[in-house]
């Protein structure tokens, strides 16, 4: 077998580049506190080494930047490079494009260029591939079914004053609706909501005058900065509510305070806030384990059921376009309808 960096020269810089654009990925993935083993690391890297010996071993040779997803369907159809006669398992070929994926949408990033799924898409089209990793340790993820996420979205609605009937009591109540609104609404984590500023709420060139429409969210370990768009339903609650905490008087900068005097909720402060919320709501009280991810999750589906396309919904999450795999699971083989 040809040992291509010894035998065949390269382009200039081309070795670099994908050396360059693994390692920038990994950095990334270690800064929000992921850990790998060092076992862990050696297989990743062995494994873009695969790829990365395959592009540049073609003729001619691929640039990361023009990689396509015929030459990655190409690449995960090819014989193994430890037996010519041994095809790639299924489970491997997942593995290889899960990684593929991910360092390219990083590498589209880090040279601010928009980016259409390649490795996953390909993953997507091959239903022995797509579910080659559908296993324990890659559960489905948990979500509201359309009649409960229904429900729930009345409950939260209630919040606002109506003719028929007074608004929630008190402030506490409407912030916490207004929080798990975010997470339905808009797919925010539970630490983006205790983040969230007043200045990342946007309210200018909505279809509704005065009512949000999207929110901006900081670098954090859901992915990049990053805007999300604000479902019609939460924008209005978002809207009430920032008119109570006017009238309320309270101070700071922080978009949903824990205290009267503007102070930042705690971890265990909004997690309690949300269970009592999920318990106000009627919904099965076995719902509130991950309660605040199911939201996020029930987002999710929402979006791509619709139709919107997995880099859009990938992007407003701030993940990698090859974790809408998992969801797809779920959209292509359960009854799930649009809420």
């Amino acid at each position: 077998m040809v040992d291509l960096f010894e035998t065949e020269p390269s382009p200039p810089g081309l070795l670099a580049e994908f050396d360059g654009a693994f390692d920038s990925w990994l950095t990334s993935k270690q800064a929000t506190g992921i850990k790998a083993t060092a076992a862990s690391l050696d297989l990743y890297r062995a494994m873009w080494q695969i790829f990365c010996r395959w592009c540049i071993g073609q003729e001619p040779p691929i640039r990361l930047s023009a990689v396509t997803r015929a030459d990655v369907r190409l690449f995960a159809t090819k014989p193994s490079s430890h037996n010519a006669s041994e095809a790639l398992s299924p489970r491997y070929v997942w593995r290889l494009l899960d990684l593929i994926e991910k360092v390219l949408a990083h590498f589209a990033r880090s040279e601010g260029r928009p980016y259409e799924s390649v490795a996953a898409q390909v993953l997507q089209d091959q239903e022995e591939w797509r579910y080659a990793n559908a296993a324990d340790k890659d559960p489905l993820p948990q979500y509201l079914s359309a009649e409960e996420a229904a429900s729930l979205v009345t409950y939260l609605s209630a919040a606002r004053p109506r003719q028929t009937r007074p608004a929630v009591q008190t402030w506490q109540d409407l912030r916490n609706r207004t929080a798990v609104a975010l997470m339905l609404g808009a797919g925010l984590t539970p630490g983006e909501v205790r983040a969230a500023q007043l200045a990342d709420v946007v309210v200018a060139g909505g279809r509704t005058k005065d009512v949000p429409w999207k929110v901006r969210v900081a670098a954090g370990r859901a992915g990049g900065a990053r805007e999300t768009p604000i479902a019609p339903w939460a924008g209005q609650l978002l809207q009430y509510w920032l008119q109570v905490r006017i009238q309320e008087g309270i101070p700071g900068t922080n978009l949903l305070p824990s205290t009267r005097t503007g102070k930042p909720w705690t971890h265990v402060s909004l997690y309690q806030a949300i269970k009592l919320v999920m318990r106000g709501s009627g919904l099965d009280p076995s719902l509130e384990k991950g309660g605040s991810f199911r939201l996020r999750h029930t987002f999710a589906l929402r979006q791509l059921r619709r139709g919107q396309a997995d880099a859009i919904v990938a992007a407003w999450l701030g993940v990698e376009v090859a974790e809408m795999a998992r969801y797809h699971r779920v959209v292509f083989s359960a009854a799930w309808d649009v809420v």
